[in-house]
Formats: structure tokens, C-alpha cells, sequence
């Protein structure tokens, strides 16, 4: 072990990006509280401060050069010793990132988050003593930064990180469960196979462990994640896929009451898994599911390996055999080359299709993307004004089906209580409402003394405010207690 450059005591995290990003900031929050430092939320209080990144879209990197730029002013006051930079940020960009934020201590790319404590210590990384690089790191002097270029050939990528021992920035009562990492899809527009590299399948019986240690904290609710979950097992040799892994979870896990499925693929669902989400009790009727468009032309330019018939019959074969389903997606508006017929026929599809839950993205054109170098891009103002007649039509939509949920009973999880001080209300979900990214459910402050976060209660909806509904508590659902933590 190497001689520490400086006495780090405190350490501060700022997590960016999507919920697979948060699993990496877990994990990492994790190693850094098993080696002694100290976690605090104040990045003014703390003596390292680690920022992990996202690096999707052009947006998401203006947020993390913000953030970036924040911590470094703090380092200048004197308020902080280290800053370390982690993520999709460095995989994607390496380092260039220092000619835009000298005042960067160390990068640790998406292949090197085990390392963290070193580089948060300013220690050498062991794995560079020995020549085995993932994505090597280095103090960041100009000839070592020269030197970093993160996973270079994806021969030498992790066969899969193990993801327990996290410490957890979700509630107690809901966690993410990542069940596989990077994609083979090889979508035009998407710089995630670059960043993450390709897909990556979490073995089951690892996935059951971390499961099992969620639950043993308390959640009560998983949410599956991957770049495309629909696609799990395939590059391990596990012939039962997906549907086999949602039986399995279904099967042995009997403290988590809801397991939902995130990130899946049109064009790889196939009936078996659409039985086993029909069929497993704890598997909510939920699916996510990035559409992108609906044009065939669109869809081909997009890599999509889908057509417009085949989204419509899925969608079809969803609702009709699995009673109940919330279906949520994401499209992208003015991709290059989008003609006004076909947004037009993106909207008319969004009329009549009905999602409970949807997103949309103005296209992004990101270096690295064949669609990124297309030479038809469409201007920004296009973009933006598509965009906006995609939101305001699915908002109708929405609204529309939140009214109709008047005078049902439903059951849903509490994720917030009001404030005692103030009016507000207990915030919460059904199963339809996914957490983070979804419409809520709001209790009423008569409520207030029967509930506590995890807790499943019988509402009955009363009114609706936009897009989130507004129940009224029936009476508490038997639930198991939260265990309590030590220390």
C-alpha cells in the first residue's frame, strides 16, 4: 500500500444521470464508508468531494461541467483538498476533461469505480503496479493525463461488478437491482455501447444475493435496470432470459412486494416474457419501454430493428393479456431528416395509443453517433417546437386518465410524509408510477398519522392535480416491519 498524500477525512457525492449511474454512486459511497471516511450531503463540509458524471446527451454534460466547476471554486476557497471526477463523463471525453477543468485531481472511469478509495486517498492504483488496465486512472499531471484513455478495445472489460455492499441514496423502502450493464443494440443516435461497452449479463444467482441484501435494508420494492433488460441472459448462455430471471425473483424473493421492469426493448420482448410479467404475483403490471418513433423510415435510420406493425401488435398483446398493464415510454423529437409528415404521424400515434406514462427527448446530435454526423439535422428551433406538440398531446392524454382514476381504489407505497410544520401532503405511488420519473399519488394530511415511508395503504382517488392523483387513506395494508439499523 502507498504512502497517503493527504489526510482525507470527509467525503462528499454527486450523483448524476440515470438510475444505473446511482448504482455506481452506491457502490462507491459504499467502499468509501467500509475504508472509514466520513459521507456527508454538504460538498462545503467535506474534504473530497466526488462527482459521477453522465455523459448521454450534450445536456447532461453542461450539468456535470457545472457541477465540476462548483467543486473547483470550493478547492480555491480552501474549502476542499481533492476533487475526483468519475463516470460517463471520463469514459466518453478522457482527458479533455482537464483542458475545460484543470483543477481536476484524478479521473476514474465507468470501469474503475472499484478504485475509488484510491484515488480519493491519492494513492497509486494497484493494477497500474501491475500493468492491467480496465480503465486506468492516474494523478493527473500533463504527462500522466496524457496517458489515459479509459477501456480501450473492450477485451479486457470486468465480467460484471458486483453491486452490494452499496450505501444506498434511495429511500430504504426502494432500490434499483442492475441486472446487466452496456448493450449490443447499436442504436444510430445512442453513445452508450462507447461508454459502457457491450452488454454484459449479471449471473442470477449475484443478482439473488444483492437482491436478497435490498430487502435484508428494507426495500420493499426493485426496480430492474440495464441499457436493455429484455435482452438479459443472452450473452451468458442463460436460456430461460429474462422471463426465467422474473420467475426466479418472483419465486424466492419473499419480503419485496413489487418488482418492476425498466429499459426494455421492443423488438426483443417475446411472449414468454409477457406470461411470466402476466403470471408472477410480485412482478408489477408495468412496463417501460423506449419506442423513439413511429415511422418505419425514422425507426430504420435509428437502428431500431422494429416496425411500427410490430410496436402496435406488442403493444396490443401487453394489454390484452396482462389485465391492468401502465405502459410508459420515450421518443425522440426532430431527429435528422424527420419530415413534418412523419412527426405527424408520431402524434397521431400518441393520440391513439394512450400511454399512461411517456418522455420525450429533443434529438441530440452526439459525437461519436452515425445520426450525430448526419448532414440533415433539423434546427433547433424545429426540435424544440416538436417537442413541445409531442408533450402538450400526451399531457391531454394524461390528465385525461388521471381524472378517470376518480372513485377507484388502489394501493400504493408511501415514499414521502408531509411536513408537520407545513400543509403539505404525503407523497406516494401505485404500481402504475414508477419512482423518480413517474406522476405520484397524494395523500390526504387527514392521513398523516397512519402512514410512515414503506408503508402499503388502501387509497381511494379524490381528485387529481395534473398529472398526479389525490387519495384518501382506507386503512393500512398488513406490512412487514423495516429491520432496524445498527451503528
Amino acid at each position: 500500500m502507498s504512502k497517503r498524500k493527504s489526510e482525507i477525512r470527509s467525503i462528499a457525492l454527486v450523483s448524476l444521470g440515470c438510475p444505473k449511474n446511482l448504482v455506481d454512486s452506491e457502490r462507491m459511497l459504499g467502499l468509501l464508508a467500509a475504508d472509514g471516511l466520513a459521507v456527508t450531503g454538504d460538498t462545503d463540509a467535506a474534504d473530497a468531494i466526488v462527482i459521477n458524471t453522465c455523459g448521454f446527451l450534450e445536456a447532461s454534460k453542461e450539468e456535470s461541467m457545472r457541477e465540476i466547476h462548483d467543486a473547483i471554486k470550493l478547492k480555491d476557497q480552501g474549502k476542499c483538498q481533492r476533487i475526483i471526477v468519475a463516470g460517463c463523463l471520463v469514459q466518453r471525453h478522457k482527458t479533455a476533461l482537464l483542458d475545460e477543468a484543470p483543477g481536476i485531481d484524478r479521473l476514474v472511469g465507468v470501469f474503475d469505480r472499484e478504485h475509488i478509495v484510491q484515488a480519493v486517498r491519492g494513492e497509486t492504483n494497484p493494477r497500474q503496479e501491475h500493468g492491467h488496465f480496465l480503465g486506468k486512472y492516474h494523478d493527473l499531471s500533463r504527462t500522466a493525463a496524457a496517458d489515459y484513455d479509459g477501456h480501450r478495445d473492450g477485451k479486457s472489460l470486468p465480467v460484471f461488478e458486483d453491486d452490494r455492499a452499496r450505501l444506498r441514496l434511495t429511500p430504504r423502502h426502494y432500490a434499483y437491482l442492475r441486472i446487466s450493464e452496456g448493450c449490443n443494440q447499436g442504436c444510430s443516435f445512442c453513445t452508450i455501447p462507447s461508454i459502457r461497452g457491450p452488454m454484459r449479463s449479471k449471473p442470477i444467482e449475484r443478482i439473488l444475493a444483492e437482491a436478497r441484501e435490498l430487502a435484508a435494508d428494507g426495500a420493499v420494492e426493485l426496480n430492474l435496470i440495464g441499457q436493455d433488460t429484455t435482452s438479459y441472459g443472452t450473452d451468458i448462455g442463460y436460456a430461460p432470459g429474462l422471463s426465467g430471471l422474473l420467475r426466479t425473483l418472483d419465486r424466492e424473493l419473499k419480503d419485496v412486494a413489487w418488482l418492476r421492469l425498466m429499459y426494455a426493448y421492443p423488438s426483443c420482448f417475446t411472449d414468454e416474457m409477457i406470461q411470466a410479467i402476466a403470471q408472477c404475483d410480485r412482478v408489477v403490471k408495468y412496463i417501460d419501454m423506449p419506442l423513439q418513433h413511429i415511422s418505419d423510415p425514422i425507426l430504420d435510420r435509428m437502428k431500431r430493428r422494429v416496425k411500427r406493425k410490430e410496436i402496435e401488435t406488442l403493444l396490443e398483446k401487453l394489454r390484452r393479456q396482462i389485465p391492468g398493464m401502465s405502459i410508459r415510454t420515450t421518443f425522440i423529437a426532430g431527429s435528422p431528416g424527420e419530415t413534418e409528415a412523419q412527426h405527424r404521424e408520431l402524434l397521431r400515434f400518441i393520440e391513439t395509443a394512450g400511454f399512461d406514462m411517456m418522455g420525450v427527448f429533443p434529438f441530440s446530435p452526439e459525437p461519436g453517433t452515425a445520426m450525430g454526423r448526419a448532414a440533415d439535422q433539423i434546427d433547433p428551433e424545429t426540435r424544440q417546437r416538436r417537442f413541445d406538440e409531442l408533450m402538450r398531446t400526451q399531457q391531454a392524454i394524461a390528465f385525461a386518465r388521471a381524472k378517470s382514476m376518480i372513485g377507484r381504489q388502489i394501493t400504493v407505497l408511501v415514499d414521502k410524509l408531509p411536513d408537520p410544520k407545513a400543509k403539505s401532503q404525503a407523497v406516494a405511488r401505485h404500481a402504475g408510477q414508477a419512482p423518480d420519473i413517474d406522476s405520484t399519488t397524494l395523500i390526504t394530511a387527514a392521513a398523516r398519522s397512519k402512514l410512515h415511508a414503506g408503508a402499503m395503504v388502501d387509497v381511494t382517488v379524490v381528485d387529481t392535480d395534473g398529472y398526479d392523483l389525490i387519495g384518501k387513506v382506507l386503512a393500512a395494508k398488513q406490512k412487514r416491519e423495516l429491520p432496524v439499523l445498527s451503528g
